[in-house]
């Protein structure tokens, strides 16, 4: 039904690496491959059978869970318009309590309409959030009030983006900033 390939890690593995905890659920134990070093990305992918018999509505959802004292975290999903992704892999992270247990990867089929966006468009959409709080701020600093409108100079756009250009080029951070 799928496969996947760890990069740099592993040739590719099919569904038989992965143990059915479901009906519609499989797991994959990383410790179980035996890898040198923890993969930093996943390439998920359907095969064609796959892709043909995936009921409409329905997705092919990815998780990985970094340590077995983590929650699991929402990848993306595979479909019939998007039959293979890479993935970047979370890492433990700088939890106040060690990692405890291995990695898993978890695929599960489930209903397309309830999943949430993938990380990728919810971090651009905090990114485009942040930089549109710091276009309202700037205008805000010039702006005269005339019956309940904000009232700006017409080239408020030019200025906050040759100001916005200047601060990243000084400070390479800065465009980070804008990232939760």
């Amino acid at each position: 039904m799928f496969g996947i390939v760890f990069p740099d890690h592993t040739f590719p593995l099919d569904a038989t690496a992965f143990a059915q905890v479901a009906p519609n659920s499989w797991l994959l134990d990383l410790s179980s491959l035996a890898l040198a070093t923890a993969p930093r990305s996943a390439v998920v992918l359907l095969l064609p059978a796959a892709v043909a018999a995936l009921p409409p509505g329905k997705a092919v959802a990815v998780y990985f869970q970094a340590a077995t004292n983590r929650p699991f975290a929402f990848l993306g999903a595979l479909g019939p318009t998007r039959p293979s992704a890479s993935f970047p892999l979370p890492e433990a992270g700088d939890e106040p309590e060690p990692a405890v247990g291995p990695a898993k990867l978890g695929v599960a089929v489930e209903d397309a309409a309830v999943l949430p966006p993938p990380p990728d468009e919810q971090r651009a959409e905090r990114v485009a959030l942040r930089v549109g709080e710091n276009l309202f701020n700037f205008m805000q600093s010039f702006c005269g009030a005339d019956g309940g409108k904000l009232v700006v100079p017409t080239d408020i756009l030019d200025r906050w983006f040759r100001k916005f250009q200047e601060r990243a080029k000084k400070d390479p951070a800065y465009l980070k900033s804008f990232d939760f």
